[in-house]
C-alpha cells in the first residue's frame, strides 16, 4: 500500500508539473509576443479562458500517454509523444482563434499564428525540459556512484551500439562492479574511436595482444564480456575465443540488450554458444501473455529440460509452479535455482514418480494447473537397448499416467516433450516416445469439434546442446583429459539447439495450440525447426580448436562405431505426415495421425502382459504393430515372430 500511495503521488507530481507548465507556456508567450495594452487585456481575459485550456490539456496529455513513462528513463520516443500532444494543442488554438475567437468573440485573434508557433516551441521546452534534466541528473550521480563502487575493469567486445548500452548500464551500477576500460570491435572502421569516453583499442582478432599489454602496463583487465554482435559469423569468434584460452580472464555474454540494459542477462560464454546457427528470435510478450498468472506443472522439473522449462515459466510470469520429480537431489537444485530467482512466483516441489497413478492423481487434482509440461522420461538410447522394460514403464505408462491426471485435474493444456527420434524408429527411445504420442493424439482428438478438455500436444526437437547426457559436455570433458574425443561415425548427423532456445521454443509451441481449436486446423504434434544437421566429427573437430588445440595433432579423434538404437541421420517428419504451418517462427506442426483410443488401451494391455512375462519380443511385437515404421530387426537383436494385430492406419482417427 505504501508503494502504491507513493506511486499516486509520483503520478499527480507530474500531472501537475506538467498543467502548470501549460499555464506557464501561455503566459511566456504572451509576455514576449505582446506589449502595453495588447499584453494587458489578453491577460484581463486570460482567467476565463486558461481554466479550459489548461482542462482540455490535462485530457490531451493523458490521451498521448505522457503520465505513463518514468521520467529518470526520458528518451526520443518520450518526446516524440509531446510533440504530438502540444502539436494538437496548438492546432486547436488555432482553429478556436481563427473560426471562433476573432469573428466572433473579440473581433481580433486572440493568439494570432506567430503567437501559436512560439507558444508551440515553448510548450515543447517547458515539458520535455525538466524530464531530460531529471534523466542527466539520476544518470549523473549513478555514474559518478557506479565510478566510485567499480572496482573490475572490463574489455567489451563487439560494435558500436552493443557497446554504448553496455557502457550505459555499467555507468547505472546495472552490471555490478564492472567498470568498461576498453573495446575490441569487428571493425576495422571503428579503431581510433571511442564511445561514451572509453577508446576503441583494437579488432577482435588482436585481443591476446591488447590484453597482454594492458597486463605488462599494470592495468589488467579482469573482465571481457561479449555482446551479441560479437558472437556473429562476421565476428569469426571461433579465432578470438581461441586466443583467449591463453589469457585466463573470466569471459561473459550478454542475452539481449534494451533500454539500460533491462531484461538483459550475463551469463559465462560457453563453447555451446557459438556451435549452432543463430537463435531463432523468441516472441516475449506471446510467452508472457500465454504464462502470465498461470499455475503451471511441470514433470521431470529437475532434468536439463524440466529445470530450464521451470526457469521460463517463471521469468515469463506464471503465478505458481509445481516441480514434479523423483530425484531429490534434482529436485533440490531446481528449487534453489527458482527462489534465487526473487522472482514473484509460488514454487511447490513435489517428489513422484510419474509411473505411479495413486501419487500423481491426487497431486495434480489439488493444485489443479492450468499448463501442465511433461517433460520426464528416460532418453538415453544405450540404456534403453538393454532395459527396454523401464523405457515402456516411464516413456509410455508414464506418459499416459501423466496425461490422464491432467485431464482430469482439468488442465488446459497438457504438452508433452518428444524427440526427432521418434519418426521411423529405429530404438526402444523413438518407439517408447512414438507411442506415447499417438495416446496423447488420440486422447487431444476426443476433445476436438466443440468438445471442450484439456488440449494434448507433443513437440519434438533434436539434441540440446549442455544437456545431461549430450555429446557436447562429453567432449569439452575429453578435451580436458588431452583426449582422444570419440565418435561413433565419421557420417553420424544430428540436429542440435540449446537449451535455453528449445525451451522458449516448447513453451511457443504450447501457447499457439489453445489458438487452434477448430478440427481442420487443430495440430497434435509440433516440431522446432533446428536449421541444418551437423556432423559429429565436425562438432568435435570445432570443439577442440575452440579450446585452443589442433585435431588429430593436439588432440586425436576415435571412431569408436555405432551403438545399439543409434541411426546416422535424424528424421522431422514421418513420410505420410501432413505438415502445416503454424505462423511462428522457429515452430512447425503435423497434423494427427493415429489409431483410435480403444485400439491404444488395447495395445497397453498387451504391453502390461509382455512387462510382466518380460517378453521383450512380444512387446517390441506390440510396438511394430503400432508403429508400422518401427523396425525391431536391429543389430545384435534376433527377429521375432509375427503378432496378430492389424495395422493402425484402419483405425486412423477414430477415437
Amino acid at each position: 500500500m505504501l508503494n502504491l500511495s507513493k506511486q499516486s503521488t509520483k503520478k499527480l507530481a507530474i500531472i501537475v508539473h506538467d498543467l502548470a507548465m501549460t499555464a506557464l507556456a501561455i503566459v511566456f508567450v504572451f509576455a514576449v509576443r505582446f506589449d502595453g495594452w495588447l499584453f494587458e487585456e489578453r491577460m484581463r481575459q486570460l482567467p476565463s479562458i486558461l481554466p479550459f485550456l489548461v482542462a482540455y490539456a490535462g485530457v490531451v496529455y493523458w490521451f498521448f500517454q505522457l503520465y505513463r513513462s518514468k521520467w529518470r528513463f526520458a528518451s526520443l520516443p518520450d518526446l516524440s509523444n509531446i510533440v504530438r500532444a502540444v502539436t494538437v494543442l496548438t492546432m486547436t488554438l488555432l482553429v478556436v482563434d481563427y473560426v471562433l475567437v476573432a469573428p466572433n468573440l473579440y473581433g481580433y485573434f486572440f493568439f494570432g499564428k506567430i503567437t501559436l508557433v512560439l507558444y508551440w516551441l515553448v510548450q515543447i521546452a517547458l515539458l520535455g525540459g525538466p524530464r531530460l534534466a531529471y534523466r542527466y541528473l539520476r544518470y549523473s550521480r549513478s555514474k559518478h556512484h557506479a565510478a566510485r563502487e567499480a572496482t573490475l575493469p572490463a574489455l567489451l567486445l563487439g560494435r558500436a551500439v552493443d557497446i554504448e548500452m553496455v557502457i550505459r548500464a555499467m555507468e547505472s551500477g546495472a552490471m555490478g562492479k564492472m567498470r568498461p576500460a576498453g573495446i575490441l570491435s569487428p571493425r576495422s572502421d571503428d579503431l581510433g574511436q571511442s564511445i561514451r569516453g572509453v577508446p576503441v583499442l583494437g579488432l577482435l582478432s588482436q585481443i591476446e595482444t591488447v590484453a597482454t599489454d594492458a597486463g605488462e602496463r599494470g592495468e589488467p583487465f579482469r573482465r571481457i564480456v561479449a555482446t551479441p554482435s560479437a558472437l556473429t559469423a562476421e565476428a569469426e569468434p571461433d579465432k578470438w575465443l581461441a586466443l583467449t584460452r591463453k589469457l585466463a580472464i573470466p569471459i561473459s555474454r550478454l542475452d539481449t540488450l534494451g533500454e539500460g540494459l533491462r531484461g538483459s542477462e550475463l551469463a559465462p560464454l560457453e563453447i555451446e554458444d557459438l556451435l549452432v546457427r543463430p537463435s531463432v528470435k523468441i516472441d516475449r510478450e506471446r510467452l508472457e501473455s500465454f504464462l502470465k498468472g498461470k499455475r503451471v506443472i511441470v514433470t521431470g522439473g529437475g532434468g536439463s529440460i524440466g529445470s530450464e522449462i521451470c526457469l521460463r515459466c517463471a521469468a515469463f510470469g506464471a503465478a505458481e509452479l509445481l516441480v514434479v520429480e523423483n530425484s531429490e537431489p534434482a529436485l533440490f537444485h531446481v528449487t534453489e535455482a527458482l527462489a534465487a530467482q526473487e522472482l514473484p512466483i509460488r514454487v511447490t516441489g513435489a517428489l513422484a514418480d510419474v509411473r505411479d497413478a495413486a501419487r500423481l492423481d491426487p497431486l495434480f487434482r489439488a493444485f489443479a494447473p492450468d499448463i501442465v509440461i511433461h517433460a520426464a522420461a528416460l532418453k538415453h538410447v544405450p540404456y534403453l537397448e538393454a532395459d527396454w522394460g523401464e523405457g515402456i514403464k516411464t516413456n509410455i505408462f508414464g506418459s499416459v499416467v501423466a496425461m490422464e491426471a491432467a485431464i482430469a485435474a482439468g488442465a488446459g493444456i497438457f504438452v508433452m516433450i518428444s524427440t526427432d527420434k521418434a519418426i521411423e524408429p529405429v530404438s526402444m527411445l523413438g518407439a517408447t516416445k512414438r507411442f506415447a504420442e499417438m495416446y496423447a493424439q488420440a486422447r487431444d482428438a476426443e476433445f476436438a469439434n466443440g468438445n471442450r478438455g484439456t488440449r494434448l500436444v507433443a513437440v519434438r526437437f533434436g539434441n540440446v546442446l549442455g544437456s545431461v547426457g549430450s555429446v557436447v559436455p562429453k567432449f569439452k570433458a575429453q578435451i580436458e583429459r588431452g583426449g582422444p574425443v570419440t565418435v561413433t561415425s565419421p557420417e553420424m548427423i544430428r540436429y542440435f539447439m540449446t537449451i535455453r532456445e528449445a525451451c522458449d521454443l516448447v513453451l511457443t509451441a504450447a501457447s499457439h495450440a489453445p489458438e487452434h481449436e477448430a478440427q481442420d486446423e487443430r495440430a497434435a504434434v509440433y516440431v522446432l525447426k533446428m536449421g541444418q544437421p551437423l556432423k559429429i566429427i565436425d562438432l568435435a573437430e570445432r570443439m577442440i580448436r575452440l579450446a585452443g588445440y589442433e585435431p588429430g595433432v593436439d588432440i586425436e579423434i576415435a571412431v569408436t562405431g555405432v551403438r545399439p538404437g543409434e541411426r546416422l541421420n535424424e528424421i522431422l517428419f514421418a513420410k505420410d505426415e501432413p505438415m502445416a504451418e503454424t505462423g511462428l517462427d522457429g515452430v512447425m506442426a503435423a497434423k494427427p495421425i493415429f489409431a483410435g483410443r480403444a485400439r491404444m488401451q488395447g495395445w497397453l494391455g498387451d504391453l502390461e502382459r509382455a512387462l510382466a512375462a518380460q517378453d521383450r519380443l512380444g512387446a517390441e511385437a506390440v510396438l511394430e504393430a503400432a508403429i508400422p515404421d518401427f523396425s525391431r530387426r536391429r543389430p545384435g537383436l534376433p527377429p521375432a515372430a509375427p503378432m496378430q494385430s492389424s495395422s493402425p492406419r484402419a483405425a486412423a482417427s477414430q477415437p
